[in-house]
């Protein structure tokens, strides 16, 4: 009942997120029953029903990372001082958290169970003829233990991954070296400078809005000491995605995802690059963030820089997964002179969850930094910092990311599409 006030009383942006959830795990559980029909009506190719269901993970792991972005960012689920005496500490608040994602799941999945049903002719109507019979299977009784535990795949999954991820930690264990957020930092430096006078200390001047005036406070804030972790191992499941799929590529571009091996070849190729790309991103981040801060920078690239470094691990994995689906998308459609038939009308389905999941995860991880750093920039407001130099921090940023992100996402394609030498 809990999970259902916080749910019901939540603001417009979050009831907003949670559908985008519901919609993706929609369409997921959608692919999981077309899977599942399409093993029904070809029971004499099981190796090609096996890989079509292997497919949908990939959709799987794209609702369920854009289930846990939106978890993080939702307000009403956040710790705040007072509710631990009602009943509502960390603990009580990750188990609604979780709840709150298992309900948008299990709804998106209800949807998705209804729409198939009523495409079979289960419910109302005649079933759809042509290449989306095939997935449907209407002329033979649809198993609903096998169903049901598809469609249960995903709300558990999303909601222990939340739960997993929001658990208490420990107050009392020391912050590693280096560490310490952006904002902890910039709360050391105001109490420095807001502090009230004493009689042994003379009151100091006011810090200037200019240029050389903030330079002068933001070099007292240091930025992270170390880049994220996990680059060299991102690099080499890069170039191991890649290497897989250049042998895959040798297979025939018209049937490669219906057979088998080269199908699985191809799955297990792009998801080595995926995830080459997702732990190689947060040190391409940190990268922008030191480039930026080169040759004598001024306050507006020392601030647009710095906020890089500290946040590379939170924008530097969703800008990974974009661009993985974007490069593979690019790849796809370079290979392919006219549509594929690996999982006919599902394949449109099955695009449009995976490619509208990584958008929305991005912008959801942007939503995250930005409600990160609101105390921060309200603190460079009261300071003196004028909101112009605020928005041209966050429009470098931008430009930074896109110049480097965009060309390594081309190459990325170009390297996928490349058919090796014979």
């Amino acid at each position: 009942m809990l999970a259902l006030r916080l749910t019901r009383a939540a603001r417009p942006a979050v009831q907003l997120r949670r559908l985008l959830v519901a919609a993706a795990s929609a369409g997921t559980g959608f692919l999981l029953l077309g899977s599942l029909g399409y093993a029904m009506g070809h029971p004499q190719t099981p190796g090609a029903a096996a890989l079509r269901l292997a497919w949908c993970v990939v959709p799987l792991a794209a609702t369920v990372y854009l289930a846990l972005a939106v978890a993080r960012t939702d307000p009403g689920t956040r710790p705040r001082p007072g509710l631990s005496a009602v009943g509502l500490g960390p603990g009580r608040l990750m188990a609604v958290s979780a709840v709150t994602t298992l309900l948008a799941c299990t709804l998106g999945s209800l949807v998705a169970l209804l729409f198939f049903l009523h495409l079979r002719g289960d419910l109302s109507g005649l079933p759809i003829d042509g290449k989306g019979a095939q997935f449907l299977a209407a002329d033979r009784p649809l198993p609903v233990p096998a169903a049901l535990t598809l469609l249960a795949l995903l709300p558990l999954t999303a909601s222990g991954a939340v739960a997993l991820s929001l658990r208490p930690r420990d107050p009392r264990r020391p912050a590693a070296k280096g560490t310490a957020s952006f904002g902890a930092r910039w709360h050391a430096v105001l109490q420095r400078t807001e502090a009230p006078a004493s009689a042994e200390a003379p009151v100091e001047a006011p810090v200037e809005a200019g240029a050389e005036g903030w330079s002068d406070v933001l070099t007292v804030a240091p930025p992270p000491l170390e880049a994220p972790a996990g680059f060299p191992w991102g690099v080499a499941a890069l170039a191991a995605g890649l290497a897989v799929q250049g042998y895959a590529n040798r297979a025939a571009p018209a049937s490669v995802l219906a057979l088998p091996v080269e199908g699985a070849a191809v799955l297990v190729g792009w998801l080595l690059t995926a995830l080459g790309l997702v732990l190689a991103a947060p040190g391409l981040t940190y990268l922008c963030g030191r480039v930026l801060q080169s040759a004598q920078p001024g306050a507006l690239r020392l601030l647009a820089g710095r906020v890089l470094m500290s946040e590379a691990t939170r924008i530097g994995r969703p800008l990974g997964v974009v661009c993985a689906v974007t490069s593979a998308a690019l790849a796809t459609t370079a290979m392919y002179d006219q549509p594929a038939a690996a999982f006919g009308p599902l394949s449109t389905v099955a695009t449009l969850v995976v490619g509208g999941c990584a958008l929305a995860t991005l912008l959801t991880a942007a939503v995250e930094t930005r409600q990160s750093r609101a105390g921060t920039m309200a603190a460079l407001l009261r300071l003196g910092a004028p909101a112009t130099m605020l928005r041209g921090s966050a429009a470098l940023r931008a430009a930074a990311l896109i110049t480097l992100f965009v060309p390594l996402t081309l190459l990325i394609a170009y390297l996928s599409a490349l058919p090796p030498a014979r």
